[in-house]
């Protein structure tokens, strides 16, 4: 080989050198690791579904999806360490459950460190409105049922068809109360009061927590709780949800809430 080809050669190679040092120390400066992913900002919108009834387990449901606290933290968990996810979208179509495991829910929506858009397909009732209330911003289905603002407490009283059929079933208690709600005797008037006023404090309850969320007046609040059940479009006019629209859309504001700017990818939890 000529003198004058090795030293063009060594040039190049020099150069190439160069290059290569120059992108691993800018890739240490700017991420503090080495790192082969060429968008740094993240480009991905986790989508988490939330489907079925809320719970602490599955103990009881039969033939449906539950879904739990621990399953919610652990997928959000995850989407906070992935430095590719920019935001979250919820996919709720719940008719609510377990008040607390709601509430949980909800706390962790409100704590997560990424912006969070929960998108109504079908239903978001009842306890499943109320974690869905943290959220950053709300989108439905125009004939999904949103709302159900309201607490219930289901007894059953089989005293008389106990009666009719010669069955005598009683129980041997400590406590006036203990015995509270049992199917084989009606409650007393003092029962019935004082469960009345546990329903009351726990509505109150659901009704101040959609209220802080949702940047609304309590006793507007108050006026369309009731329990009662609006579609999609209603809930947009009574500000229970900010915006009408498919996932598409939902996903299109969760990528915008994240910044990111373009197509975005997306990935299920």
């Amino acid at each position: 080989m000529r003198k004058d080809s090795k030293i063009i050669l060594s040039i190049i190679l020099g150069g190439l050198l160069i290059i290569t040092i120059l992108i691993l120390a800018i890739s240490i400066l700017t991420d503090g690791s080495i790192s082969l992913n060429i968008n740094q900002n993240g480009d991905t919108v986790a989508i988490i579904p939330l489907h079925g009834e809320i719970t602490y387990g599955s103990l009881g449901i039969i033939g449906g999806s539950v879904i739990t606290p621990e399953i919610i933290k652990k997928a959000i968990t995850k989407v906070e360490t992935d430095n590719n996810i920019c935001s979250i979208l919820l996919d709720v179509n719940s008719p609510g459950g377990s008040p607390v495991a709601s509430e949980e829910i909800m706390d962790m929506i409100k704590e997560s460190k990424k912006p969070v858009v929960v998108w109504i397909s079908d239903v978001g009732a009842s306890g499943a409105y109320l974690a869905a209330s943290s959220a950053d911003k709300i989108v439905a289905s125009p004939s999904s049922m949103v709302g159900s603002i309201g607490v219930i407490m289901e007894l059953t009283d089989l005293s008389q068809y106990y009666q009719m059929n010669g069955v005598h079933k009683y129980s041997i208690k400590a406590g006036q109360y203990k015995d509270m709600g049992a199917e084989y005797r009606s409650l007393t008037h003092d029962e019935n009061k004082m469960l009345q006023e546990l329903v009351d404090q726990d509505y109150n309850h659901f009704i101040t927590i959609v209220s802080n969320n949702r940047h609304l007046n309590k006793n507007y609040t108050s006026s369309i709780a009731e329990g009662k059940i609006y579609t999609g479009i209603q809930a947009k006019e009574l500000k229970l949800v900010d915006d009408i629209g498919g996932k598409n859309h939902a996903l299109d504001i969760a990528a915008k809430l994240g910044g990111i700017k373009g197509s975005y990818n997306i990935i299920t939890i």
